[in-house]
């Protein structure tokens, strides 16, 4: 299933940073480390304080085993996230919970 959801989400382009965080989300269940990495790479070269982009960055660093690439982007989302919440970006809205537990995760570590 995650070779047709990857192809789907590639024949969107241009990808938005929400359709990048999903495409990264579906290639970290399929085990594509790589891939769920460029999606964050994406999103914060549009957006370096982007909470998705963020999260995803330290999932991805998690997969590959990168403690101190996922500590550093956990710290960034905890710096930018008041600012961020308030900028009323829709994508916050849609993944509410996966933000709640990543900044949850991010300050319990």
């Amino acid at each position: 299933f995650a070779p047709m959801a990857v192809a789907a989400f590639q024949a969107l382009a241009p990808l938005s940073a929400h359709s990048r965080y999903d495409l990264g989300l579906v290639a970290l269940v399929a085990g594509d480390n790589v891939k769920a990495g460029a999606q964050a790479d994406s999103i914060l070269a549009g957006r370096p304080t982007h909470l998705l982009g963020l999260s995803l960055a330290a999932r991805a660093a998690d997969a590959r085993g990168d403690a101190a690439a996922a500590r550093a982007a956990r710290q960034k989302m905890l710096a930018a996230e008041q600012a961020e919440k308030a900028a009323g970006i829709p994508e916050y809205t849609d993944h509410a919970a996966d933000l709640t537990a990543a900044i949850e995760g991010a300050r319990s570590r």
